[in-house]
């Protein structure tokens, strides 16, 4: 086993891509006042390496230019279709009209452990502050709401950790890898 790099690292990456992106769901991430313009970088690169379709920031988000964006999300800001909104409510709205189903990654009284949910083609995820989560008026709008469980004695994971493993099971799941 050797780790690839250059050309060949190239070559794999492109032939993966062809072989399984076109089983993709369609996926739109709200950004629902994430404060930390590091994990606003982060979502970025995780919103670009699964190929959100559409990423809205919201409320007190940051938004590009931001050095800290750029810097974390290695620039991936220019890659992925983002536009800001000031209220995530509008856009829930918007994307339900468009038939998304909308889950929330948050705790409520009706979560359900992320990987116990059969997600539709059309999913928008909506995340929410890193202190507070999604709102109250934005949760009574969703029409589900899915956690990462944790099992040691911490509460949760940052935002973009989470994001990022509901993401990746989402598109395995519809995947079938």
């Amino acid at each position: 086993m050797k780790q690839l790099r250059g050309t060949s690292l190239k070559r794999f990456l492109r032939d993966w891509r062809r072989e399984h992106a076109a089983n993709l769901p369609d996926i739109a991430l709200v950004l629902q006042s994430v404060s930390y313009p590091a994990n606003v970088g982060s979502l970025f690169r995780i919103a670009d390496a699964i190929r959100v379709n559409k990423m809205f920031l919201c409320g007190i988000t940051p938004t590009p230019p931001n050095q800290t964006i750029t810097k974390v999300g290695r620039d991936k800001h220019n890659d992925v279709s983002w536009f800001y909104e000031k209220h995530a409510e509008d856009i829930i709205q918007a994307l339900r009209t468009e038939g998304y189903h909308i889950c929330a990654l948050e705790l409520t009284d009706t979560s359900q452990p992320y990987h116990q949910i059969a997600y539709p083609d059309k999913i928008c995820l909506v995340v929410g502050n890193e202190d507070h989560g999604v709102t109250r008026s934005a949760l009574a709008l969703c029409d589900s709401s899915v956690f990462v469980p944790m099992y040691g004695k911490g509460h949760s994971l940052n935002v973009h950790v989470c994001t990022a493993v509901v993401l990746y099971h989402i598109i395995g799941q519809k995947s079938g890898k």
